[in-house]
């Protein structure tokens, strides 16, 4: 047998093993969802709803995010700037791509946005090449909750015209928006992470995060010939000898 593989039974045996794991499933899921009846219990804050943010048609009031849906929920995206396409945040790529369709937060009355600081006449032109069609809005110069810190997923309710601050979520709490992580997870080998728990003898994992960025070969890691993954698929995205990145802007 191969080395760094799942030992080998009868079915019967793998079901046992199955179901006693499963006993622990149940568990957390019953667990998450108290957690989500805590964290519907939050208080929240008032914040400007009229604070503006710019889009495509120019500054418009935060409230108009909402697109008349009661409920807003929406991605904090980092930015460069002067950074070419390939320099763009990897780790905010990977929340983007996998929220490229809103059609089920919509049907259920809750619209999404996201929100990057840089600006958008640098913006617009990433948001062609990477083919998002998504709501997107520059928030430079805005103050938290909308501009500040990114990373993050936040969530707003809205009263009228009034606007609320409900809930926040920052590092593995955003792995809500990346529904391939929850999938790697039940593959044997799982992210391929060397943080990861796995049995003595399997293949040994690499740094968190390798595979956020590819080369033209495929192979992971943060070069200089490196692009986040997606940015392979689109077209005209050849290769590249340089992240051009300035100073992070704050």
């Amino acid at each position: 047998m191969s080395a760094g593989i799942p030992p080998v039974v009868d079915r019967t045996a793998w079901q046992a093993a199955r179901d006693e794991l499963l006993v622990r499933e149940k568990a957390h899921t019953r667990e998450g969802d108290a957690i989500a009846a805590a964290r519907r219990r939050l208080p929240m804050a008032e914040i400007d709803a009229a604070v503006e943010v710019t889009g495509p048609d120019g500054p418009v009031p935060f409230v108009s995010l909402f697109q008349g849906r009661d409920e807003l929920l929406v991605y904090k995206h980092m930015w460069h700037d002067g950074a070419p396409f390939q320099g763009q945040c990897e780790g905010c790529t990977v929340s983007a791509w996998h929220m490229r369709d809103a059609v089920y937060l919509e049907a259920r009355g809750v619209s999404f946005a996201i929100l990057c600081e840089g600006p958008w006449d640098e913006i617009a032109p990433y948001l062609s090449f990477m083919g998002y069609t998504q709501p997107w809005f520059s928030v430079r110069g805005a103050a938290e909750p909308l501009g500040g810190a990114m990373g993050h997923i936040t969530v707003f309710l809205r009263d009228g015209e009034r606007v609320f601050l409900t809930y926040d979520t920052t590092g593995r709490g955003t792995e809500a928006m990346d529904s391939s992580f929850a999938l790697l997870d039940m593959t044997p080998y799982g992210r391929r992470e060397a943080w990861q728990d796995v049995p003595d003898g399997w293949p040994e994992g690499r740094p968190a995060c390798w595979y956020w960025r590819t080369d033209e070969e495929g192979s992971g890691g943060f070069t200089e010939t490196s692009r986040p993954t997606p940015q392979w698929t689109r077209p005209g995205a050849g290769p590249v000898d340089h992240l051009g990145r300035h100073a992070h802007h704050h």
